[in-house]
């Protein structure tokens, strides 16, 4: 079967190396340099499974049936699926997420191919899928959530929680058509997951196939559930702290209810990277015109957080004059290079609005200043000058300099 993904980001790049083991993919990109790293067999993220997979390719150790390409026409040409997987930031401005790369890439399907069935993977406002299918009046158009992890894509693509597929209902081939998806996502995954024992007693990996309305308020609502346990947690850390406690005995003593357990229980400094930020801001403009105090709540505890970070950060630097706030790494998490509204620029945009010199210990930017503060790449360096260095993670790289560093990352892990 031949499949076009449009993408080859987290998400897009990860599903067309999943589906290249079984199936003829051929990945578009817009960006001369990101086709030729990957037909060279390089990685433009930084994902261990994606690397590997590429690697294996690459010698011939592993047959994938993958092709990167500028060309639509090559892409989209005799194509039965086309994975629309392009990037959907949220616009404050119009409380919404910005489909227009959606929109161009169904637009760019459509003038090759009249005839594949488009999934979009991009995240979406619930409603979004149907709306679309009525404006266009296609019918050929399928959803299907992903839920993966900065730095596991394609990890998460072979050992899947759950693989979730939006259709109509009431059109037979549009459902015919998820569940052959469905199935071609599952032929993909680690051969283990099929025998795999699930906590209701079921077997392999659960498979939904649902309308696209409610596949696309699965993944907004298990984000904004995801940013919950975040911002709970966080707000147990700033009363601990705000109080003398030991935030770690607390976590610790709640966290044994096998009701809570351990998941998503090591204060940050806020959540963020590609989707919690703005999957919550998108599930509460969707809330227009319908009662609820709690994901209100929890957009609003990421903020607050952020406000606590700097006050905590401001206040060990009293009494130092020309103090230097060092931010250590901008990315989100270890093993992964996206830093793409990182809690840290938060706490870092909030000191610099009190007119403190930040200093940013960045190894994969490549520019000198970051957002007018200075990048350098040298550790020892930024340690020396740095008054106080802000680690939203630990790291090895920091030991040494414990007396100056200040984290919340109390069980050194994500």
């Amino acid at each position: 079967m031949k499949i076009a993904v449009a993408g080859t980001g987290y998400v897009g790049l990860s599903v067309a190396l999943l589906l290249a083991q079984h199936n003829s993919v051929h990945a578009l990109d817009i960006i001369p340099e990101k086709v030729e790293m990957l037909n060279n067999g390089k990685s433009p993220i930084v994902d261990k499974e994606i690397t590997a997979f590429l690697d294996a390719k690459q010698s011939g150790d592993k047959a994938l049936d993958f092709t990167a390409t500028l060309d639509s026409h090559e892409a989209y040409t005799d194509a039965d699926f086309a994975v629309v997987a392009t990037p959907t930031n949220y616009d404050s401005q119009k409380n919404y997420f910005d489909t227009s790369s959606v929109e161009a890439a169904i637009g760019a399907i459509r003038e090759v191919n009249p005839d594949a069935w488009i999934v979009i993977k991009s995240t979406i406002p619930v409603g979004y899928t149907e709306h679309l299918r009525a404006r266009l009046s296609d019918q050929r158009i399928l959803f299907s959530p992903e839920f993966l992890r900065e730095g596991h894509a394609l990890y998460d693509n072979l050992h899947p929680s759950r693989i979730v597929l939006g259709a109509p209902n009431d059109d037979s081939r549009a459902v015919e058509a998820a569940h052959t998806f469905v199935e071609l996502l599952a032929n993909g995954a680690d051969p283990a997951e099929r025998g795999r024992r699930n906590e209701d007693g079921s077997e392999g990996i659960p498979r939904l196939v649902v309308g696209t309305t409610e596949a696309e308020a699965i993944k907004l609502f298990a984000n904004t559930y995801l940013a919950l346990r975040v911002a709970y947690f966080n707000e147990l850390d700033t009363y601990a702290e705000s109080r003398g406690l030991s935030t770690r005995e607390i976590v610790n003593g709640v966290c044994l209810d096998p009701r809570i357990r351990s998941d998503y229980n090591n204060p940050s400094f806020g959540y963020g990277g590609y989707c919690l930020p703005k999957d919550t801001k998108q599930l509460l403009a969707n809330y227009s015109e319908v009662p609820q105090n709690l994901i209100s709540a929890i957009v609003d505890a990421n903020r607050t957080r952020k406000d606590f970070i700097a006050a905590e950060i401001e206040d060990r630097i009293q009494g130092v004059e020309n103090p230097v706030v060092g931010v250590y790494r901008l990315t989100m998490k270890s093993g992964s290079d996206n830093f793409r509204q990182s809690a840290i620029q938060g706490v870092m945009k909030r000191i610099k609005a009190r007119g403190i010199t930040v200093l940013v210990y960045e190894p994969t930017l490549k520019d000198a200043e970051f957002f007018g503060s200075e990048v350098t790449h040298d550790l020892e360096d930024f340690k020396r000058r740095s008054s106080v260095i802000v680690a939203n993670r630990w790291n090895a790289d920091l030991d040494g300099a414990e007396e100056k560093i200040y984290t919340r990352d109390l069980f050194k892990r994500d």
